[in-house]
């Protein structure tokens, strides 16, 4: 007996902008119990076919169908802004219409099952963004979802994370869509792949693992651009036919009208060829010049059973020192970047250092602002608009995107945003809390080799060890060791 399709889009077209459309009569299915990843360029329309699916969305034209009602429920990137002043029993009381009496029963299971173990008076906020990330998963669960959504679940997670939510899926028997740009997780459970053509606005669907769904596509395209070759070669070698016989009348005449015909059906026949993702251009990150201590970190604190410890250290950089920071997750490394970059006490920055500092939740864009508005903030003298610009294109931020708001653009476009920032604002001092989370893998070999090549002081927290083993550091600050 077939498996009963849960979920289907029929001819779905979606536009933002009128006759702009994100989606283009889009159509799939997907049966009951399967592990598909919707794949494609960031800015390709992912997140909207979530929303499409949700509901939050209605189709441009076309429809959405969800077998039977089937609930739905989304994992999302992020814990909304307003949501961190909440503790964590409030946060998951959002959940439900009229909060259950056995509620901390049900917060218990769930949080069991994300493998996290945090007091339910907790503020959400002051969680590490790895026990964020178990959170909004755990918020879906709590739903007990026939469908679940899963958007980028492996950011801020250690490697015990990943692991933990690898085993979860693999025994998990609901329908699961998962958007990701980590390629070794995506393998490990993936049946199918949803891709989303940046270009054409079209869906293709494969079926497979991850490694030869993509392997599949690459060599497609291989034979798609041999075809197009030969039919490019027929078609000029007929050209020079019909200037040739067009001259000579009578049967040549016919002759050359004939081999006209056969030149515009090769045209028809030629592939549409699906231009490969875009990647970012080679960069650099311009650094400030600064002659000494450029930071000093003398304490830190450690989080430890829930409870905060101080530790004194020493640590010193000057130009060109190269820090990484480790610990699992909830030890308290994005909470001592946050101090370093806020001069809270035990840690010190040479005054005047501009500090280009990333946070994993975005926290130094200003939604409300526009594109054009958030990288003319930062430019420093000897940069004009022209050249801002052109610099903001290499990063795949173009003309078009100028004039929208920081809060239309996807999580992905926000990422290369501010590495756009980073160049433009010329830092002494370089902070990156997780830089890759949310960035397009084919991205990050160059921002990896951008990074190393950065002149200033660099400290990052990363835990995508391929990125990491790209970066030559001087000094690692291990928090789990206290």
């Amino acid at each position: 007996m077939a498996e009963e399709v849960i979920l289907r889009f029929d001819e779905v077209t979606f536009e933002y902008v009128e006759k702009r459309p994100l989606l283009d009569e889009a159509s799939f299915s997907i049966h009951s119990g399967a592990k598909i990843t919707l794949m494609g360029q960031n800015g390709a329309g992912k997140s909207t076919i979530f929303k499409l699916i949700t509901g939050e969305l209605q189709a441009t034209k076309g429809k959405v169908f969800i077998t039977n009602n089937a609930l739905v429920g989304t994992a999302q990137q992020m814990i909304a802004k307003e949501d961190l002043s909440l503790t964590l029993e409030e946060y998951f009381g959002k959940a439900f219409v009229t909060v259950p009496g056995n509620i901390k029963s049900q917060i218990s299971k769930v949080m069991n099952a994300v493998n996290l173990e945090v007091p339910f008076d907790r503020i959400v906020g002051e969680l590490s963004g790895g026990q964020q990330a178990r959170v909004l998963l755990a918020y879906a669960l709590i739903q007990n979802p026939d469908i679940l959504l899963l958007d980028e679940p492996t950011n801020n997670l250690d490697k015990a994370g990943i692991d933990h939510l690898i085993g979860f899926l693999l025994t998990y028997d609901k329908t699961v869509l998962v958007i990701s740009h980590d390629a070794d997780f995506l393998n490990c459970f993936t049946e199918g792949v949803i891709y989303l053509d940046f270009f054409t606005k079209k869906i293709e669907t494969y079926v497979g693992d991850y490694y030869s769904v993509v392997e599949e596509i690459q060599k497609r395209i291989e034979r798609e651009i041999k075809k197009n070759a030969q039919l490019e070669k027929e078609i000029l070698s007929n050209k020079e036919k019909v200037n040739f016989f067009a001259h000579k009348g009578g049967k040549m005449r016919k002759l050359a009208s004939k081999l006209q015909d056969e030149i515009e059906e090769m045209e028809e026949n030629k592939v549409d060829v699906r231009r490969e993702d875009k990647t970012i251009r080679e960069f650099e990150i311009p650094a400030q010049q600064i002659v000494g201590n450029i930071v000093t970190i003398k304490a830190v604190k450690i989080i430890k059973n829930h409870e905060p410890l101080l530790q004194n250290v020493e640590i010193i950089l000057r130009q060109k020192d190269r820090l990484l920071i480790t610990g699992p997750n909830g030890i308290g490394k994005s909470t001592l970047l946050r101090a370093l970059v806020n001069n809270q006490e035990g840690t010190e920055i040479f005054p005047g250092t501009r500090v280009g500092y990333y946070s994993q939740d975005f926290a130094t864009l200003d939604y409300e602002q526009t594109v054009f508005e958030s990288l003319e903030s930062v430019l420093t003298e000897g940069t004009d608009i022209q050249e801002m610009r052109s610099i903001a294109a290499g990063f795949l931020i173009t003309g078009d995107l100028m004039n929208n708001k920081i809060k239309q653009l996807s999580e992905g476009q926000k990422g290369l945003l501010s590495f756009t920032r980073l160049v433009l604002m010329k830092p002494g001092l370089l902070v990156l809390d997780e830089p890759t989370n949310h960035i397009n893998f084919r991205h990050i070999p160059v921002i990896a080799e951008a990074i190393n090549n950065y002149d200033g002081a660099l400290i990052v927290i990363s835990h995508m060890p391929d990125f990491v083993s790209k970066i030559k550091f001087t000094k690692e600050l291990d928090l789990g060791r206290f």
